[in-house]
């Protein structure tokens, strides 16, 4: 029990990297088509998807992968586990990147505290830039400790 658990939170914490990756060589490269109206102006868009939502089934097909390998074989059990764990960061992906910061539910609205806020001013930093080059903080729960202290500073690029 201990050992699925702690194959979960590796996982979930892994994510962080793997989407950090994804977002900067895959995203900001070979797939740009796919990502490049998500830096475009809201005003811009048509409709309420954006083609960058294709990414959600790059990570959603190994998620669901691990999950049937990990369930229908008893030898890669584990697989099950790091299905959650991948399962379970898109949960917070989405909670963050697409309901919290850009705002595409209105569940809840600006937090107060210095992480949200920092969270805010990394990726405000990253969508500075509507270009395939020039982007800069490509993680999402990991943010550089510029984006605390430009809190009180003050958001300067």
């Amino acid at each position: 029990m201990l050992v699925n658990i702690g194959i979960i939170l590796i996982t979930v914490i892994a994510m962080e990297f793997v989407a950090w990756f994804t977002h900067k060589y895959v995203m900001h490269g070979v797939l740009w088509s796919w990502h490049e109206d998500h830096h475009k102006p809201h005003f811009e868009k048509e409709g309420f998807f954006e083609k960058n939502d294709l990414f959600f089934l790059v990570f959603a097909i190994p998620s669901a992968a691990c999950y049937m390998l990990g369930t229908f074989s008893a030898e890669l059990g584990y697989l099950l586990y790091i299905g959650i764990g991948i399962s379970i960061y898109g949960l917070i992906y989405f909670l963050i990147h697409d309901v919290y910061i850009h705002q595409r539910f209105k569940w809840f609205k600006q937090l107060d505290s210095r992480y949200s806020k920092a969270i805010l001013k990394a990726h405000g930093a990253h969508h500075a830039v509507q270009d395939k080059e020039g982007c800069v903080s490509f993680g999402l729960l990991v943010v550089d400790k510029k984006y605390f202290r430009k809190l009180t500073a003050g958001f300067k690029k």
